[in-house]
């Protein structure tokens, strides 16, 4: 992989990554287009990547986390299921990761399931309207949701965010929660990975890492707010109808 592979991979990866259409996903397909190869590399520059986007969430809203203890445990509480999974499955998660057909499978099947509950699904008025006042029980379970996003092409944001509405968490609560749960998790995730794959990297590998770490960084950066606003006030049915139109055109492309 080279710098401006990574440079490329990291305006992909800040765009995406707060939309429910897969950050991973579209890392993966992003990278058979550009002829980057399914390496050891690749796989960790696919998981350490999403930090850099994550990273502009900590700079705009981290002081929400360290002000609001309320806040703070529930989104720790939800990450403790996806923090198991995640140990447990390390390996198998990797071997996923560079499988286009099952990225593909995973998109068109989520934007059908979004497109279905967004037609079925009423916002109850006793929904949770704040973080604070969302009971443990529900964060746990939101997070067990978010654990589904481990197979890629899933979308992290949308397991979360659908979570949360089948929970009974209003569409701004699980909107905000998602964005923050999304801290501690790919913290976490990063970490482990370079701790378990890091001494394989070459020097090189370094400097791409952080091209593309630092790209991902400063486009996310500028369009979190946007895309946090969006995605409060918008149903999921255009993204569904995106996911869905983006799986069958690349499926003659790429099978």
């Amino acid at each position: 992989m080279e710098i401006w592979h990574a440079v490329v991979l990291g305006v992909v990866e800040g765009i995406t990554e707060f939309l429910p259409i897969s950050s991973t996903g579209h890392l993966i397909l992003a990278e058979h287009f550009l002829g980057v190869g399914d390496t050891a590399f690749a796989k960790s520059f696919t998981i350490a990547i999403q930090l850099g986007a994550i990273l502009a969430v900590i700079a705009l809203y981290g002081k929400t986390l360290l002000r609001d203890r309320a806040v703070l445990t529930r989104i720790m509480t939800a990450f403790i299921p996806t923090a198991l999974i995640g140990f447990a499955l390390y390996k198998t998660i990797k071997g996923f990761l560079g499988n286009e057909t099952l990225v593909l499978w995973m998109l068109a099947l989520g934007g059908v399931l979004m497109i279905l509950f967004e037609k079925t699904h009423r916002e109850e008025r006793a929904a949770a309207h704040e973080i604070a006042t969302v009971p443990y029980r529900v964060a746990f379970l939101i997070g067990c949701f978010q654990a589904l996003a481990v197979v890629p092409g899933v979308s992290r944001s949308a397991a979360t965010i659908i979570g949360g509405l089948l929970l009974g968490v209003s569409r701004v609560a699980i909107v905000e929660f998602s964005f923050l749960l999304a801290i501690p998790t790919m913290l976490a995730a990063t970490g482990y990975d370079i701790l378990k794959s890091g001494t394989l990297f070459a020097g090189a590998d370094w400097g791409v890492l952080a091209a593309g770490f630092i790209t991902a960084f400063v486009v996310a950066l500028g369009a979190v707010k946007f895309l946090l606003a969006f995605i409060k006030q918008h149903t999921f049915i255009p993204f569904g109808i995106y996911r869905i139109i983006l799986a069958v055109v690349l499926a003659f492309i790429i099978i």
